[in-house]
């Protein structure tokens, strides 16, 4: 009697289980909901693709694709914590092979952005994928002033946007970002921010940076920049104490990347750049007491000679402004003041750095080449946060 080979059945590849990507929406009005399920389903095919949304749609409502609930969070402005813990959970439910999360107001980006952050994750590239915004001129400078700096000088990477709002996770990553959340929504921290970059950075996970073109960015509940930079200062700076182990260590930065052409844009006005000087100056005669315990003599030399600076030529160098965010991050772990009254004393001189940056702008120079210039003043510096950091009642010369 004839048989099966059971060698053939055995050689034979099994058809993978489970969902090529699981797309993780924010809530959209529907018809940008609509656009971005249609942009979806067409470089994923809709039996690969499960589409976890807080719009409360029904699974069915666009046949042959899947819908599932997620679970409602508080995002607003950034992802949260909340949402990673519901990206790993559902990709484990699902058996999702790649994890595309997508922040507020994600129905302004394109196509092309989507398809290359999912297929990032999804070819098994890249373990976290993120996004590089082609935004105004003026706009997120908290990110260009001190998060990006800082993560490129203490994790070796030049991902321009590390607070990235829309990110491409494979499954461990997500697991590695779900267990760093899960230590903040213990103890009620729902709406804690995340740092994907430097936890990817630590793992020894791979990460890539994917143009993604112009898209509208969602402003926090509160514009406040006071709120603004405590919130994302306060949180940074924590997670680079409790990653401080790690980027003690040198690291050999990764190679400048081969960005697309940016989109020509017409130049900003330099609007409030007096106001904004004033008030370092109303600031450098109130917090000379504040600043005293924090920053140097050399730095507080700096700041004196700043004070003198007419608007028109007024510029933070850089230098002096990476050795000011460094000694508040020493500051910030020591607990030299309350760090709530630390991260307001830093506000004016973030305030003095962007009236700086204004001006070198409008002086004719690429607003991208002053960030960069920034940047590489954090590398040079970084052996002056190790020794503080290592050293702190010795203030370096």
């Amino acid at each position: 009697m004839a048989t099966a080979d059971p060698i053939s059945d055995l050689s034979r590849p099994q058809a993978p289980s489970g969902y090529a990507l699981l797309a993780l929406l924010p809530p959209l009005p529907n018809d940008q909901l609509e656009s971005t399920v249609n942009r979806l389903t067409s470089f994923v095919a809709p039996e690969e693709l499960l589409v976890a949304t807080q719009n409360g749609v029904a699974a069915d409502a666009y046949p042959p694709l899947r819908l599932v609930d997620a679970p409602a969070t508080r995002m607003s402005w950034t992802l949260t914590a909340a949402d990673f813990i519901s990206a790993a959970e559902l990709a484990r439910k699902h058996e999702a092979r790649a994890i595309l999360m997508l922040g507020p107001e994600s129905g302004s980006m394109s196509s092309s952005a989507l398809r290359n952050i999912s297929q990032a994750v999804l070819s098994g590239s890249a373990d976290l994928a993120l996004p590089h915004y082609d935004l105004p001129p003026h706009t997120g400078l908290v990110n260009s002033a001190i998060i990006y700096p800082l993560n490129r000088a203490l994790f070796a990477t030049r991902a321009r946007f590390p607070l990235a709002i829309d990110l491409g996770l494979s499954p461990r990553m997500a697991d590695r970002m779900a267990a760093a959340a899960q230590r903040f929504t213990t103890i009620g921290q729902d709406d804690a921010i995340l740092w994907p970059i430097s936890e990817a950075v630590v793992a020894g996970h791979t990460l890539t940076e994917i143009d993604a073109g112009t898209r509208s960015i969602p402003q926090p509940p509160d514009p406040d920049i006071r709120n603004i930079l405590a919130t994302v200062a306060g949180s940074l700076f924590s997670d680079i104490e409790a990653k401080a182990a790690y980027w003690q260590r040198p690291r050999r930065l990764a190679p400048a990347r081969v960005a697309a052409p940016a989109v020509p844009r017409a130049a900003e006005s330099a609007s409030d750049v007096a106001s904004m000087i004033e008030g370092f100056r109303l600031a450098y005669s109130n917090l000379q007491e504040i600043w005293s315990l924090v920053l140097p003599p050399h730095s507080l030399l700096g700041l004196k000679r700043l004070s003198f600076l007419e608007p028109v030529s007024f510029r933070m160098p850089e230098n002096l402004w990476a050795r000011i965010v460094y000694d508040f991050v020493v500051a910030f772990r020591l607990r030299t003041i309350n760090r709530g009254h630390l991260l307001g004393a830093l506000i004016p001189l973030y305030l003095a750095w962007v009236a700086g940056h204004i001006n070198v702008t409008a002086s004719g120079v690429d607003p991208e080449r002053h960030i960069e210039a920034v940047a590489a003043a954090f590398d040079a510096d970084k052996p002056y946060l190790v020794s503080r950091w290592r050293w702190p009642d010795r203030f370096n010369p």
